[in-house]
């Protein structure tokens, strides 16, 4: 039983350690060290093995329980940014955001344009939106089929930020200043570059070698993208820093929380999900792996009062994600 023991503190020591890593996301650039970037996608699967391992020691009655719970309270905003629960706000909404990557329209332009219509959000942001998805009654901007975003207000100005080439660049982003109430906000539209990954390129078969040349793939895949990542949220960043407007940053991100990407796009900005969300914020749905990619953050004068992942629309492999928010806090 010792040596069970001892097996099991040095693994839980590990994936402490595993964890830890992906705080350092933070402040290490995947050009620099992208192997951290890495661990944030094993986060969900690393704090629950950690939870496991303290429930462990608790009903083994072991003193270094305690440690352990105290160590694991350093992830519990990060896990937040997963899965959260917090009370009802009581200020009242008056902005409805939807971003929503709709693949283009593939499996139901239609669909999605009914969805939209009755949606009765003021603000739209699409990814990948194609050229077959219109809104009634909204004004929209984006001409390169990608970014598109809907305003049942005025449209003052927009610009891209990113724009694809093809070869070395494949990421969209875009600024879009409305006019609310008097009030001008800058709403920000970003399509990270993607990894492109299909089904069977991920699936594992229980083939020792053919599952090992399928890891390896995966993680050449990973690397250069996420490499591509620090340059485009560089560009990001400095439209969210030179804005004299409040911030509304959202879209399909191509990053899990805790990653580089997240901690960087999301400096000087409010999670949305972290501030008004309740369960889990998983976003994309095609693997049975929990993923969250897609969000929306805002500046600090900009209240969130609700945030929901809508799963009952399985129109694109997204779902769409809704933010409420107060413009007058």
């Amino acid at each position: 039983m010792k040596v069970f023991r001892l097996i099991i503190l040095i693994l839980h020591l590990g994936i402490l350690f595993l964890l830890l890593g992906t705080l350092l996301n933070a402040y290490v650039p995947p050009k620099i060290f992208p192997w951290f970037n890495l661990l944030s996608l094993g986060f969900p699967v690393l704090i629950i093995l950690y939870a496991i391992f303290t429930l462990f020691w608790l009903f083994s009655w072991k003193k270094r329980t305690f440690a352990f719970m105290l160590a694991g309270l350093i992830f519990m905003v990060p896990v937040q940014r997963w899965i959260n629960f917090t009370s009802d706000k009581k200020e009242t909404a008056d902005l409805k955001v939807i971003s929503f990557n709709v693949k283009a329209g593939l499996l139901g332009a239609d669909a999605i344009k009914e969805y939209l219509n009755r949606a009765d959000a003021d603000v739209i942001m699409l990814q990948e939106s194609g050229s077959k998805i219109s809104v009634r009654g909204m004004e929209g901007s984006g001409e390169n089929g990608v970014l598109k975003v809907f305003s049942k207000h005025k449209i003052v100005d927009s610009k891209e930020l990113i724009k694809s080439d093809f070869e070395s660049n494949n990421a969209y982003a875009s600024q879009t200043d409305i006019e609310i109430k008097g009030k001008i906000y800058r709403f920000i539209n970003v399509y990270l570059e993607p990894f492109k990954f299909e089904k069977g390129m991920i699936k594992m078969d229980g083939l020792k070698e053919e599952d090992e040349r399928k890891m390896k793939n995966i993680v050449k895949r990973l690397i250069p993208v996420f490499k591509k990542h620090q340059d485009q949220v560089r560009i990001i960043k400095e439209s969210i820093e030179q804005s004299p407007y409040p911030v509304i940053l959202a879209g399909d991100f191509n990053s899990v929380p805790n990653s580089y990407e997240y901690y960087h796009l999301s400096d000087g900005l409010e999670d949305a999900f972290v501030k008004a969300g309740k369960g889990s914020a998983t976003s994309f749905h095609d693997y049975k792996f929990p993923i969250r990619i897609d969000y929306i953050f805002t500046s600090k004068t900009i209240l969130s009062v609700s945030y929901t992942v809508d799963r009952t629309v399985k129109l694109s492999d997204h779902y769409p994600v809704i933010g409420k928010f107060s413009l007058k806090h």
